[in-house]
């Protein structure tokens, strides 16, 4: 069941199905496991200063921060519990705690591409870099989203007596094993539902935003490195990088 649902989720997009674009969340996304791309080790989570038990979501994607000098990671996590047993013992691993949880990157990860097609590695992607990394890079996490899938007999009980955390969303385990769940409406306004957006009435236009902080400031390292990239060799975007991902897919 769990190499199905493994197998599944290699076909969701970097960017979680349905996650929107917002000011709280400007971000790169990117898919961390499962990658059948990278040879080596994926991201992982782990707790500070701990060399053991580490945790490996079945799914895990990673928004990163777009500020060098304010690194850290917002995650999304996808779990596929068999047993009730099993959810008992996935869930205390993201109980909230006054602990701060840390993700994990692998310098080969790092340096690999999203997808072999592009030859670009992922840390071009993310605009938290202002160089090459030369090490892996461990992250403080932000924010914690999780997503379980539950057989139907536990998923009906669960639904009908227990009350889930702010930061927990479930949802049958056929969901996560069809093959084109990320295009399934209902999924997609789900991981919606997953966004920091969701949290609010409202958010101000980003323009708005923009103009509050329109004083004239000498320009960072950071965006001296990206105008210089953009004038060289322009990233795709996300978009455009999932999109071959899909047609790989088909092919």
């Amino acid at each position: 069941m769990d190499a199905r649902v493994r197998h599944s989720l290699s076909a969701w997009p970097q960017r979680p199905p349905g996650m929107p674009r917002t000011i709280k969340q400007p971000g790169t996304w990117l898919r961390a496991r499962p990658d059948n791309w990278t040879e080596g080790m994926q991201p992982f989570l782990k707790l500070p200063g701990s060399r053991h038990l580490r945790t490996l979501p079945d799914g895990l994607w990673l928004h990163f921060s777009t500020d060098p000098d304010d690194p850290y990671a917002d995650i999304l996590c996808v779990e596929a519990c068999s047993s009730l047993s099993n959810l008992l013992d996935k869930r205390s691993r993201f109980a909230p705690s006054i602990g701060s949880m840390q993700v994990y990157c692998p310098l080969p990860w790092l340096l690999a591409p999203a997808l072999p097609e592009t030859h670009l590695p992922r840390w071009r992607l993310i605009g938290m870099f202002q160089a090459e990394p030369t090490a892996a890079v461990v992250l403080t996490v932000r924010d914690v989203r999780v997503l379980y899938g539950l057989r139907d007999e536990h998923y009906q009980g669960f639904c009908e007596s227990q009350m889930p955390a702010a930061h927990e969303f479930f949802c049958p385990m056929e969901a996560l094993m069809d093959e084109d769940g990320h295009q399934n409406p209902a999924m997609q306004a789900l991981v919606a539902r997953t966004s920091a957006a969701a949290n609010f009435m409202q958010l101000p236009d980003p323009a708005e935003v923009r103009s509050e902080h329109s004083r004239p400031q000498p320009p960072s390292p950071a965006s001296t490195i990206r105008r210089k990239r953009r004038t060289t060799s322009e990233p795709p975007s996300m978009r455009f990088i999932d999109s071959m991902y899909q047609e790989k897919l088909k092919a």
